[in-house]
């Protein structure tokens, strides 16, 4: 039997929105639909830490406080796939600056990060002062998506982009390195790990509009 879900009982709106995502992998799965449906057992590979009965009640949770639905794709296809509604949607900024705010904590695993976790991090580490108005496309794990600069402003969305100036198809690893580390495009490329269609002035620049984390202040020892 499952455990019941848990609330507060406070009144404040912080605790509210925790009565709602505040269970253990929650907010996880709310990232892993952000760009659009997905079937239960591509939510259960972007989190492999995450047991398929926790994560059908983590599902049941957030379907019945209208975050989350449950649809089945037309055919040929005839499947079940889960997607966020409206309010579940309305996280997004939340969950932005819950990841600008976390990328300065150090990491506490070699677990690559999800296609979804680290289409966030192009969100969160996108540098406002690089300008300029440009479209990407960028192809992980077979799927594509549009990274869309106009400015001071990013969008990432899903689906091969009309007028990209160039385009990159990649695993997660590599794009981590070529955003986050200082690993160079044509050094991915030239290695096998990246192909770039397109403007390859335009895709070597890409980097250039993420910021690398950088580490918060020390620890400092608590007072005895």
């Amino acid at each position: 039997m499952a455990a019941p879900h848990r609330r507060y009982g406070d009144p404040c709106g912080i605790a509210r929105a925790l009565d709602v995502v505040g269970e253990r992998w929650a907010v996880l799965v709310v990232r892993e639909l952000m760009f659009g449906p997905r079937r239960f057992g591509q939510i259960a590979d972007g989190l492999p830490g995450l047991s398929p009965n926790v994560l059908s009640q983590r599902l049941r949770e957030l379907e019945a406080d209208g975050l989350v639905r449950r649809s089945t794709l037309p055919p040929p296809a005839s499947v079940a796939v889960y997607e966020l509604t409206e309010r579940g949607r309305a996280l997004e900024p939340v969950l932005v600056e819950l990841g600008r705010w976390g990328s300065a904590t150090p990491r506490s695993t070699t677990r690559d990060l999800s296609p979804a976790a680290i289409l966030f991090s192009l969100r969160t580490l996108f540098d406002p002062g690089v300008g300029g108005r440009v479209t990407y496309g960028l192809q992980l794990a077979g799927e594509w998506y549009g990274v869309e600069v106009d400015g001071p402003t990013i969008r990432v969305t899903r689906g091969r982009p009309a007028g990209a100036v160039a385009s990159l198809s990649t695993d997660v690893a590599t794009l981590r390195q070529v955003t986050m580390l200082g690993s160079k495009v044509r050094d991915a490329e030239q290695s096998g790990r990246l192909i770039v269609e397109g403007d390859r002035r335009a895709a070597a620049r890409f980097p250039k509009y993420f910021r690398r984390p950088q580490p918060a202040p020390a620890r400092t020892a608590a007072a005895g």
